[in-house]
């Protein structure tokens, strides 16, 4: 069993940055993809980052560019580092431990509002 805590969301003005983290309970990084994914309301939950056992990263379209994702093997954190945040980035934010199982956190909230 892993468990993954996600923190660092909260409320951002447009234009701002927010970094988040997820903390696994051991080492998995090495077995597992890892990703950020997110879930605005009325809206089905979306892969925006991902980073494999290897180092590789991918992106979904409407990040590409403002957010990058990277992990601290020491730590076993992955971040997610949100730049140029917009409206439209509002939205629960998860991490997810992709690999012989499937892990997910509880979520964080991300709001981008003036």
């Amino acid at each position: 069993q892993v468990q993954l805590v996600e923190s660092g969301g909260g409320l951002v003005q447009p234009g701002g940055s927010l970094r988040l983290s997820c903390a696994a309970s051991r080492n998995i990084f090495s077995i597992y993809t890892m990703g950020w994914y997110r879930q605005a309301p009325g809206k089905q939950r979306e892969e925006v980052a991902a980073i494999g056992s290897g180092g590789s990263t991918n992106y979904a379209t409407s990040v590409k560019g403002r957010f990058t994702i990277s992990r601290d093997n020491a730590k076993n954190t992955v971040y997610l580092q949100m730049n140029s945040l917009k409206p439209e980035d509002t939205a629960v934010y998860y991490c997810r431990a992709r690999g012989p199982y499937s892990y997910w956190g509880q979520g964080t909230q991300v709001t981008v509002s003036s």
